[in-house]
């Protein structure tokens, strides 16, 4: 199927690895233009060497710290210069912080809240107006199902993932008159790099597809292992294409049957 993304300009947050990377790969190979960014340059370099079969005209890679405008404004602006528009914007920096709420500093709360809220705000302000000039603008928030089903082990994480997805619904109206969609996709357990530390630290005898599993069912995954990078980006670029024009608002469980909410 043809998603409608060819010579469309998609920004990346947080594209060095993981979901943000297989969404870069996904968009590359619809024949998008992806301007990815990430706070490591030389992990992100390192990162998009491998897709080969996309021309670098395509690629705009660049160092950005979301938690600060000043940052996110510069990066949108040199996006802006190199492909001459915006049309989507995938907000995927993050990072969990696993912790209840008494093991959970003051500092390491506002952290959270930093980098799941602002994080995200910076990219939306900074990108709107291209956005809005692109006719068929679209937004996905990648969020996690935390958001409706906290986690006691995930105390500030569920809360700032809480507020972001009450923030995505607030700017889906918002940004609708201007033709700009914003929609979330909620993940549940994904095979990524922080998991894999997780399991180099763990000091386990069991491989990592028996701890993961493991793990799994102790969360009550119905599918019974991790999701992949691949299967979250799926459903990010989907929401990025202009088929997916009438839907704004909206967010896509991608956690193996672990929702349990109505």
């Amino acid at each position: 199927m043809d998603l409608q993304l060819k010579d469309r300009t998609v920004i990346v947050t947080g594209a060095s690895s993981g979901v943000g990377l297989a969404t870069a790969r996904y968009l590359l190979g619809e024949g998008a233009r992806v301007a990815a960014c990430a706070r490591d340059m030389q992990r992100l370099s390192a990162a998009f060497e491998e897709f080969t079969f996309a021309d670098p005209d395509q690629i705009l890679l660049g160092t950005c710290d979301v938690t600060d405008k000043s940052k996110t404004d510069a990066f949108v602006a040199l996006t802006n210069d190199r492909f001459g528009g915006i049309d989507g914007l995938v907000c995927n920096a993050g990072r969990s912080l696993m912790a209840t709420l008494d093991e959970t500093s003051e500092e390491q709360f506002r952290e959270e809240f930093e980098l799941k809220i602002f994080g995200a705000w910076n990219m939306v302000r900074s990108a709107r107006g291209e956005l809005a000039r692109s006719g068929q603008g679209s937004i996905v928030n990648v969020n996690a199902i935390l958001s409706r089903q906290p986690e006691t082990r995930l105390a500030a994480t569920s809360a700032a993932r809480a507020a972001l997805l009450n923030l995505t619904h607030s700017l889906s109206a918002d940004l609708a008159p201007e033709g700009t969609r914003v929609n979330s996709v909620l993940l549940g357990l994904i095979d990524t790099g922080q998991w894999r530390r997780r399991f180099e630290v763990a000091n386990t005898t069991q491989s990592y597809e028996e701890w993961s599993a493991e793990i799994a069912l102790d969360r009550g995954i119905g599918m019974g292992r991790f999701g992949t990078a691949e299967e979250v980006a799926y459903h990010i670029v989907t929401m990025l294409s202009p088929l997916s024009g009438f839907t704004t608002g909206a967010s896509v469980d991608v956690g193996g049957g672990v929702g349990r909410y109505i």
